[in-house]
């Protein structure tokens, strides 16, 4: 709950380790006073009575302290809040006052003429949750121009360093870390989605290792374009400002009576490294925004690489046969199941089975797989459409486009405006109807191209439709969820193209890459697992040679073991496996099912990382009460070096752990500073290990 210090001017909001603390000055500006380890409310009113500093000629006293910095007055920093109405642009604010909700939320209410902005901060564990929302007021309309969720303001230190996650289609969330200059880093995306080529993640520390020192992150909630700026200021003082939006053109118009309210920006202080950071975030993530977290992710099959777009009842009973047979709990049907679907260049926008190959419906076959044991899942895409469709003949209308300017096809599709209500009740009529015919499970919810020609003719404000569809997709998700509760979902962009804390408080796992390679996604994995948990990271078994990507060839033992790491699926065409594969890859399935609780709830140490110059294995363990796994992996063996022992962590030195495995007794103090063997050799070699505390 926050604390009120200082004649009710100031706050201080604590977590178990860490404490946020801001104060409202006699001239109604807001600045940020604390963001690190915990503090008393003494601290704090000593923080706030403190004189101010001295700044430079041709600065600002503002600039690199404000908690919300709007545009106008002596101000040269990017801009949280930017507003005009029909005569002016700009805020100047006055303080109204604060209140707290029974969630401990507080709130801070200010007041510049028609317009209250409210600031929200909620300290959920470690995590501080900001956000804002924008009013109006008054008799005239504004534009936001931009509105941020929240400027973070880090403390004076020397040699800042960031992280970030980059990449592009089959090669998502790769870790780089570069020191920060003078000067503004700006990442986001400008296509209506959270994207490939970066997370909405950012961490900054100068010179934690995985397991000590100083981290500061910032996460993102929003799916659509957004932006984060990193500015390290001419003083040295940095701070971290972001949102929805990805410039500052107009995110919508407020009428007299609306409002807007941003997503939430994120942020984490530890002093436990890397590595304490992301438990921090995984922690959160599982207590606060994923549903229905504490519930194992099954064991799933999916037919797309087995069968592509060519599909019928028979054949997908014969894959979904020997799933059963391996322990799968979880088949999933993926595209080409409605419509005129015989190929990418028809038939999305038409959700109804497609007659020819499935007579009667999706019925039957969900029955036989129920009768097979195991849950039934599908693959859809509703926010887009194929010029070739039903739906698409009948309302040319309801894309983006441009008034006289071609509509750019991606993909052989088009984007549909879900900001009109009209395209938002016929999704929810139709995915509401085929969730309602057929006994299914499971929906894998695609987006496979960006925004182009993000149109909307007729509309007065069409910037708007960027904001509305994510608001729209969001209601959809949350109506279908609410109506269908018994239904998991999984997100998935072409892979990782929309991931963020937005999508992940609506769906219950999502899809990391469409690269399934098992040597590729040990870097992948390594990235999402900064800011993001195994419970959400879904990763497939599929064929060798790996036929997606690059023809490399790697034992079922790899790629089951790569998998392992996150939630497991199977994705190769099991009517081609061998008897003997078939019997292997049961033993893993069974073998995960056993380490699953650890590895989708427990906590994660990446002890190292893969990719190493120096050779020898990369690693991650995991580590719930007295179960512990460590999953580890060796690319190639060189020189006919030995494979070094891999150091663990998070364990009690003065206990005893056996290895189930071989049933060795290994001391905690051992494995610690010494290490656990892996009886790794060869190339693209892996092992699971599992050890108990005795």
């Amino acid at each position: 709950m926050p604390e009120t210090v200082a004649a009710g001017r100031t706050w201080l909001l604590s977590g178990p380790t860490s404490s946020y603390a801001l104060h409202v000055t006699e001239d109604d500006t807001l600045v940020n006073l604390h963001w690190g380890p915990r503090i008393a409310p003494a601290d704090a009113e000593a923080l706030a009575a403190a004189p101010p500093e001295a700044y430079w000629p041709f600065e600002s006293p503002l600039d690199g302290r404000e908690e919300y910095p709007v545009e106008g007055g002596p101000r040269f920093v990017r801009p949280a809040l930017s507003v005009r109405d029909d005569v002016r642009r700009g805020t100047e604010w006055r303080f109204e006052g604060h209140t707290v909700a029974g969630d401990g939320e507080l709130r801070l209410r200010f007041r510049d003429g028609g317009l209250a902005v409210t600031l929200h901060y909620r300290m959920r564990d470690d995590v501080v949750e900001r956000w804002a929302t924008l009013a109006n007021e008054g008799g005239t309309p504004l534009e936001l121009l931009r509105a941020d969720s929240a400027t973070w303001t880090l403390p004076h230190r020397e040699g800042w360093r960031l992280s970030q996650l980059h990449g592009r289609w089959a090669a998502e969330s790769r870790l780089v870390r570069s020191p920060l200059t003078y000067g503004e880093k700006v990442i986001g995306s400008r296509r209506g989605h959270t994207g490939h080529q970066h997370l909405p993640w950012v961490a900054l520390d100068t010179d934690a290792t995985e397991e000590s020192g100083e981290v500061y992150g910032c996460a993102l909630g929003w799916s659509g374009s957004w932006r984060i700026a990193v500015a390290q200021l001419p003083d040295a003082r940095v701070q971290v400002t972001g949102g929805a939006g990805h410039d500052d053109s107009g995110l919508l118009r407020l009428a007299p009576g609306g409002s807007f309210t941003t997503p939430v920006f994120a942020g984490l202080w530890t002093d436990a490294g890397h590595g304490g950071a992301s438990r921090a975030w995984h922690a959160y993530q599982r207590a606060y925004v994923i549903p229905d977290a504490d519930r194992d992710r099954p064991v799933l099959f999916n037919s797309w690489e087995a069968t592509t777009f060519d599909i019928s009842e028979e054949q997908q009973l014969a894959l979904a046969r020997r799933a059963a047979a391996m322990g799968v709990e979880l088949f999933v049907v993926d595209d080409g199941w409605f419509g005129a679907r015989t190929s990418d260049r028809a038939g999305l926008g038409d959700w109804t089975p497609n007659p020819d190959r499935f007579p009667s419906g999706l019925r039957p076959l969900a029955d036989r797989v129920h009768d097979f044991g195991m849950r039934f899942g599908i693959w859809v895409e509703p926010e887009m459409v194929n010029p070739d469709s039903d739906l698409y003949r009948a309302h040319p209308d309801w894309v983006q486009y441009q008034t006289g300017r071609t509509r750019t096809e991606l993909r052989n599709q088009l984007v549909l405006n879900l900001a009109r209500e009209d395209v938002q009740e016929y999704l929810w009529q139709r995915l509401d109807a085929l969730l309602s015919d057929a006994p299914i499970d499971y929906v894998k919810w695609d987006f496979n191209r960006c925004f182009t020609d993000a149109g909307w003719p007729g509309d007065p404000y069409p910037q708007r439709l960027w904001v509305d569809h994510v608001h729209a997709l969001y209601a959809l998700l949350d109506r279908l969820r609410a109506a269908h509760p018994h239904v998991a979902f999984e997100s998935c962009s072409g892979g990782g193209g929309r991931i963020d804390l937005g999508m992940l408080s609506r769906t219950d796992q999502v899809w990391t890459s469409d690269n399934t390679d098992p040597l590729d996604r040990l870097a992948i994995q390594h990235g999402f697992s900064q800011l993001h948990p195994a419970r959400v990271m879904a990763a497939w078994v599929t064929d060798s040679p790996n036929t997606q990507l690059n023809g490399r060839v790697s034992t079922l033992r790899f790629r089951f073991v790569s998998a392992m790491a996150g939630v497991l699926g199977v994705g190769g065409d099991l009517t081609a496996w061998s008897e003997e594969e078939l019997a292997e890859a049961a033993g893993w399935v069974a073998l995960y099912k056993e380490i699953r609780p650890v590895v989708q709830h427990g906590d994660l140490y990446r002890l190292r990382p893969p990719g190493l110059a120096q050779g020898g294995p990369s690693a991650v363990q995991y580590v719930r009460g007295d179960e512990t796994v460590v999953l580890a992996w060796l690319e190639a063996q060189r020189y006919g070096e030995p494979v070094p022992a891999v150091r663990l962590r998070g364990l009690d030195p003065t206990a005893a752990y056996e290895c189930r495995e071989t049933g060795e007794i290994h001391r905690g103090a051992v494995l610690l500073h010494h290490g656990l063997p892996t009886g790794l050799r060869g190339d693209l070699d892996a092992a699971v290990v599992r050890l108990r505390r005795v």
